[in-house]
């Protein structure tokens, strides 16, 4: 290794520069004769795909070079060959329009090594493949020490033995370190790598912000803005004056370019001071004569305003009984119904309401997300299945009286973000309705939360409003940091399940 380093540099890799990288590659496979490039070979990959050949110069010495092409990756078996690959080595199964960057050679000149220097040039690799929004990369990796351990080893149970630490190839744990995945071994790779006793490794690398080519015009929101009504209870004359205060909250969220607009669970309550004088259960059958009127107001919010709104909860009546339900009325004018799965004993003892059945993701223009309603935040069951299903946000409305209510459905609402690698946001009431039974007082302060890792708040909060004041909290979301999390997170909550112990599934 160099004492005195001046300079570092990636460059693209010239064909001037080959006496020197022809030495270079002779030392490098010294237990392979004759099986450097030559120079046509060189030649033949910078005029096809210049950007996929780089060298690392120190003190403008070349320390290290990468080779690479572009393969339509379905046209090859998964148990391919590099001459297959290499198009016989003359690499004309390069296609520009290919999908996946493979890996043709990588190597680190002698004394140069322990600098990381690989780690720059894969680095490199996978920067390039997000540039070209490719779906990731791949090789064959060699296993030079299997060798000494073939007479008694499988290469899949060498394989095993080094990722377990128990055997160390060099080459084999810096792929692995370095985020590539073994896929499956490949007999026959390399022809006269003996070290290897030419198996290799597939070795692949996800882009994770890789997106299929549409001809669609529509795109899916990587930043999503979210905005979330913090709403007063107070009295309204009629529906016509509630749904006057909800659009001035949806204008108000809409003006911020919201993506969605969040209601609290039970927001329309105020519309029961009218039946006041009627027991409980009588009231609420009442007030669930408005919910058509009030979704259809929603969804012609939705289209006017462009954002999608979620209506919160209401109650509803279907075959004779009660359920909590509530819509998500999307901008394009399309109507989704969620319902709540639990219901509190409150809501069962007085109201007589039921459970719903129904528990699903949502496709919308930001990703998908899931829906659920108070008390069934306080199940985690139900947000980790929606998790498995691909859901990026968690919209929980509520509607708590009491601080300690209030703090059950904080609390696990920001469990769920870090144990679903998902962003969750909840809203609720504040205020109180002296004429309405059973809906006095009102407690809460509407909050978004994230997972707890390095790209995101240290204490999981995104945003969060002021308690028990009525108001609109808008936040910001970037969908691209769940997908790093879930592949390179400091601990992976989803990855990570145990599913060889317990496994989670639907009727």
């Amino acid at each position: 290794m160099p004492n005195n380093i001046e300079n570092i540099e990636l460059q693209f890799l010239t064909l001037s520069d080959y006496q020197e990288l022809k030495s270079i590659m002779i030392e490098a496979y010294s237990n392979m004769p004759n099986s450097y490039w030559k120079e046509e070979h060189i030649d033949a990959l910078i005029k096809k795909f210049p950007e996929g050949q780089v060298v690392i110069k120190i003190n403008n010495e070349i320390a290290g070079c990468a080779l690479s092409i572009i393969l339509d990756y379905d046209k090859f078996d998964e148990h391919h060959t590099y001459k297959e690959i290499t198009g016989n080595y003359t690499f004309s199964t390069h296609d520009p329009n290919g999908d996946v960057l493979y890996g043709i050679d990588v190597f680190i000149k002698s004394n140069f090594r322990g600098l990381r220097l690989g780690r720059r040039l894969y680095d490199y690799r996978k920067e390039l493949a997000e540039k070209l929004n490719l779906k990731g990369i791949a090789f064959g990796g060699r296993i030079p020490n299997y060798h000494q351990y073939s007479q008694d080893l499988s290469p899949k149970e060498y394989i095993e033995k080094v990722k377990r630490k128990e055997i160390h190839d060099p080459v084999l744990n810096f792929q692995i370190s370095n985020d590539f995945h073994p896929s499956k071994v490949l007999k026959g790779y390399l022809e006269g790598d003996e070290a290897s006793n030419e198996f290799a490794v597939l070795l692949e690398w996800d882009n994770i912000y890789y997106e299929k080519k549409s001809k669609e015009t529509a795109t899916i929101k990587k930043i999503v803005r979210l905005g979330l009504i913090q709403w007063q209870m107070r009295l309204y004359k009629n529906l016509e004056e509630l749904m006057q205060q909800a659009e001035f909250f949806v204008d108000a969220v809409s003006g911020y370019r919201s993506d969605f607009a969040l209601f609290p669970e039970f927001f329309n309550a105020p519309l029961m001071a009218d039946n006041n004088h009627l027991s409980e259960p009588e009231a609420i059958r009442e007030l669930a004569k408005h919910t058509e009127s009030i979704v259809k107001r929603f969804s012609e919010l939705a289209i006017s305003y462009n954002i999608n709104i979620i209506t919160g909860s209401m109650p509803e009546i279907r075959n004779d009984l009660l359920y909590n339900v509530g819509y998500l009325c999307k901008r394009d004018g399309s109507l989704e119904r969620y319902e709540k799965l639990h219901v509190t004993p409150d809501e069962a003892k007085v109201w007589g309401m039921q459970g719903g059945t129904q528990l699903k993701t949502f496709d919308t223009d930001c990703g998908k997300i899931g829906i659920l309603i108070c008390y069934d935040s306080e199940f985690p069951e139900l947000s980790r299945i929606l998790a498995e299903e691909g859901m990026d946000i968690l919209f929980v409305p509520f509607l708590t009286d009491t601080q300690n209510g209030y703090s059950r459905v904080r609390h696990c609402a920001q469990a769920r973000a870090i144990e679903n690698e998902c962003y969750v946001a909840i809203a609720g009431s504040v205020g109180n309705l002296p004429k309405v039974h059973n809906m006095d007082i009102q407690f809460a302060q509407s909050m978004v939360f994230t997972p707890c890792d390095f790209s995101f708040p240290a204490n999981g909060i995104k945003a969060e409003a002021t308690t028990n004041t009525e108001m609109i909290l808008i936040a910001d979301v970037d969908i691209d940091l769940l997908r790093e999390l879930h592949k390179f997170g400091s601990v992976r909550n989803l990855k990570d399940r145990r599913t060889d112990l317990f496994e989670l599934r639907k009727r």
